[in-house]
């Protein structure tokens, strides 16, 4: 929370850390595959606060997809809202993503099996060789839930 009573503008960036962490990790897990695991980092963030979010009990939806999927970077997605289809939108945002070595202590490409596991989430609206939409496993409708 921050002075004026509703949820401090860093607070909004954590929550979508948490939810590309979420997606970008389910791949690995219980598989012992290893994409994804070896690291990335963040090129850039892009965030429109369209209205303020106050202290409050009830959850938020955020809801992410991939927008923009190149060799060696892909673009993630989000709204931040209410639930259900006519949620109120308090955020969209955007993250460039760049999949790294850490190891080797440079940027890496997407491998084939990460394009598979994103090409499974393909959003109807954009052409299927420039985005996918994620479920990150919380809700069969592709949401997760953020406290708020």
């Amino acid at each position: 929370m921050d002075a004026f009573g509703h949820v401090n503008n860093v607070v909004f960036i954590r929550y979508l850390e948490e939810a590309r962490i979420d997606f970008m990790f389910r791949l690995a897990p219980g598989d012992g595959s290893p994409s994804f695991q070896g690291g990335s980092v963040v090129a850039r963030h892009e965030i429109d606060y369209k209205r303020p979010l106050v202290h409050r009990h009830e959850p938020v939806i955020i809801e992410s997809w991939v927008t923009k999927m190149g060799a060696a970077s892909l673009t993630i997605s989000y709204e931040i809202k209410e639930p259900g289809d006519e949620g109120l939108v308090y955020v969209t945002a955007s993250t460039v993503v760049v999949p790294y070595d850490l190891a080797a202590g440079r940027p890496r490409r997407i491998t084939a099996e990460e394009r598979a596991f994103l090409g499974e989430y393909l959003d109807d609206g954009v052409r299927s060789d420039d985005a996918v939409r994620s479920d990150d496993g919380v809700r069969a409708d592709g949401q997760e839930r953020a406290a708020a």
